[in-house]
């Protein structure tokens, strides 16, 4: 995983030279782990960034979120996560994770 210093602190973690095998979401009360392989796409902007994969969809609102999409480009990324409640009211401009969203594609279509 990524060493970071403290002034350069992100709520994802990426590998340092290569593709990570696959990308770990860590919710309150679940986690999934989604294989880069089944990666589809990933759209956004600084404050919210779709990921599309064959089984799941995926959905993270925070700031800053614009390094996230560039991470995602290149799937270095390991593991989303998010911002812990009272980190997500400091004051600063850093990249933070208020909301993460997991939805499986099968449940969305059929209504479940």
């Amino acid at each position: 995983m990524n060493a970071v210093s403290a002034g350069d602190q992100k709520p994802w973690e990426t590998t340092l030279n290569e593709r990570a095998a696959g990308l770990e979401i860590v919710l309150p009360k679940r986690s999934y782990v989604l294989p880069w392989s089944q990666f589809l796409s990933a759209e956004g902007d600084g404050d919210e960034i779709r990921l599309a994969f064959t089984t799941h969809d995926v959905l993270v609102r925070g700031r800053s979120l614009d390094r996230l999409l560039a991470d995602l480009a290149s799937q270095r990324v390991a593991r989303l996560q998010h911002t812990a409640r009272a980190d997500r009211f400091a004051e600063g401009d850093g990249p933070s994770i208020c909301q993460l969203l997991v939805v499986k594609i099968d449940s969305a279509r059929d209504g479940k």
